[in-house]
């Protein structure tokens, strides 16, 4: 029974990486090539533009770390490539902000070339890898999930149920593969589990229908997964990733991307 389940992980790793190396390239043939300015990017976070855009730092942290009470992702360590995507499908209402339900209106208020700015200088930002305290979260009387339970998941996945380990696109801890594949590791709780399950909700409702649901991956990878997590699985994997470090004692290299 356990050489199967060793057989079955080996095999949902094989079929995720081909299937994750397809769903770059697609995405990227979509996608103009080019780095935008970070200068101007950073006055964008900064100060904002206009009437329209509000500074990104006022919800997103001037460091980036987002924020849990606000439900809003780190941005920091975070791929280039994923930033400008995401901006792209907020402005074209592909992906609906279901937290804050603001940044349809921001991306929309920006030109695309201030969008490519944004990312690029987001790009820049190298805050080291914290992610929430998971301990004053508890103490607080929030529910929060088992680490090692979704060590688990992120590493070997559920081969039984068919679960891929969500390593084999995001690489080790979550740090990210590069690409379009974003950094979760040292995400904030609250967003990774806020996101788990409106991919979820998304695997059978359009974002299009309700607002909660996200839909935007390519090639649905994403909901494929997330439809499998049951609530308790969501929050053992972001319990997990939120804490979780890109390098290891031996080799503590930032990975690069």
């Amino acid at each position: 029974m356990k050489r199967f389940m060793m057989l079955m992980g080996a095999v949902a790793l094989l079929t995720m990486g081909w299937t994750a190396s397809s769903a770059v390239a697609g995405v990227q043939d979509t996608m103009k090539e080019g780095v935008g300015n970070v200068l101007n990017g950073r006055l964008i976070f900064d100060n904002g533009v206009g009437d329209d855009v509000p500074a990104c730092a006022g919800c997103h942290g001037s460091a980036g770390m987002g924020s849990d009470e606000m439900s809003t992702p780190r941005l920091a360590y975070q791929v280039q490539k994923y930033i400008w995507k995401q901006l792209e499908d907020f402005a074209s209402d592909k992906r609906m902000d279901n937290a804050m339900y603001q940044m349809n209106d921001i991306a929309k208020a920006l030109t695309e070339e201030q969008r490519r700015d944004v990312a690029a200088y987001v790009h820049t930002l190298k805050t080291p890898s914290l992610g929430s305290d998971l301990d004053a979260m508890r103490k607080d009387g929030e529910d929060i999930g088992v680490v090692y339970k979704g060590k688990i998941i992120v590493k070997f996945g559920v081969p039984e149920r068919n679960i891929p380990a969500c390593q084999s696109c995001h690489a080790f801890n979550g740090r990210s593969a590069g690409n379009m594949y974003p950094v979760i590791g040292g995400q904030n709780y609250n967003y990774l589990k806020h996101e788990l399950e409106a991919f979820r909700l998304g695997a059978t409702t359009k974002s299009s229908d309700d607002e909660a649901a996200r839909d935007n991956d390519p090639m649905a990878q994403m909901r494929k997964v997330a439809v499998l997590l049951t609530d308790e699985d969501i929050a053992n994997v972001a319990a997990f990733l939120t804490v979780s470090r890109p390098s290891t004692a031996g080799n503590p290299s930032a990975p690069r991307h």
